[in-house]
């Protein structure tokens, strides 16, 4: 058993890897703002400790008080398209602010981190299956972001002896029984989708028909939320730092994601086609070889549809959210 602090404890995947920990005989100590993040999130089990990474003398208390054997790192903003306009936010708290946890770990003997990255370093790849062997290309700030603070990690592991596990995400979705997916400025797919089945959008969106997938809508890799706290709670135990690519290795295109939805819930969603959006991809499927060779990681939740039954439960148990 070992004691973690959870950054961003309050967010969407912060908050099922803090049940998780929790359910699994770990202590767990949370450190949010609650300006993305939800008090209503955070686990009853957990200890909550309000603050802000951009004030380095309080994380830096936290830890010296808490004394945690581990930090997994959550806290980031992570909207691309406000990247795009407000680069100096991302820059500010995803690099600066994270580095402030980063000193703090350092001057308070915490050697062990690890950290919520994305694909999103991977700009458009040149292919798929994305593996850790293809180059890092960000084409917007917030993928930017995530990947300098990976060099940073690098550094610090190298002169400080950090051990860290930096883990790419590609889609999380799905829900606990207790906690879901609740974004003050939504903008994931899935529960856009459920939204209009609970009567609080008019229709879903499509941006773009005509790539070149077999129904002309994109593609992306969906990981269940639970397998995600899986990896996270496997890299805790890793021998050696390491980044990881997570995803399932398949993938579901957006009409085939609002099919399912139909399906599951049994309601007529109706959709609006728009244009493409700049920047997207045709494909995102994530290689996972690597962290299931060496971590022995293994996603048990890849149906679609179970993914989008959980995420239904929890939105029709609380159809407002967190409700704050």
């Amino acid at each position: 058993m070992s004691r973690i602090l959870v950054t961003g404890g309050a967010g969407y995947i912060g908050s099922i890897c803090v049940e998780e920990l929790l359910n699994a005989g770990h202590k767990v100590g949370v450190f949010d703002n609650l300006t993305e993040g939800h008090r209503k999130a955070i686990d009853s089990r957990a200890r909550f400790f309000q603050g802000d990474l951009a004030d380095a003398s309080v994380i830096k208390l936290v830890l010296e008080e808490y004394k945690p054997d581990a930090v997994m790192h959550f806290a980031a903003n992570a909207l691309v398209g406000e990247s795009m306009t407000k680069p100096e936010k991302y820059f500010r708290n995803n690099v600066c602010n994270g580095l402030n946890l980063l000193q703090a770990m350092h001057e308070a003997g915490v050697k062990r981190l690890v950290f919520s990255s994305t694909c999103a370093t991977f700009g458009i790849p040149e292919r798929v299956p994305i593996d850790e062997t293809l180059p890092q290309a960000p084409i917007n700030p917030y993928g930017e972001s995530k990947l300098l603070f990976e060099k940073i990690l690098r550094w610090y592991g190298e002169l400080h002896g950090l051990v860290f596990v930096a883990l790419r995400y590609f889609n999380a979705a799905g829900a606990t029984a207790q906690f879901g997916e609740d974004h003050r400025i939504e903008t994931h797919l899935i529960p856009n989708v459920l939204k209009v089945a609970l009567g609080q959008k008019q229709a879903a969106e499509i941006y773009g028909t005509d790539y070149e997938t077999p129904d002309g809508t994109c593609i992306r890799d969906y990981i269940h939320i639970i397998d995600l706290a899986s990896a996270h709670m496997l890299a805790l135990e890793a021998p050696k730092s390491a980044f990881y690519n997570l995803g399932t290795g398949g993938g579901t295109s957006v009409k085939e994601i609002i099919d399912t939805c139909r399906a599951v819930t049994g309601k007529d969603i109706p959709v609006i086609e728009r244009p493409r959006r700049a920047g997207d991809p045709p494909r995102l499927i994530a290689g996972s070889d690597k962290i299931r060779a060496e971590l022995g990681w293994a996603p048990k939740h890849q149906d679609i549809r179970r993914i989008i039954e959980s995420a239904w439960a929890w939105h029709v148990k609380y159809p407002n959210g967190y409700g704050d």
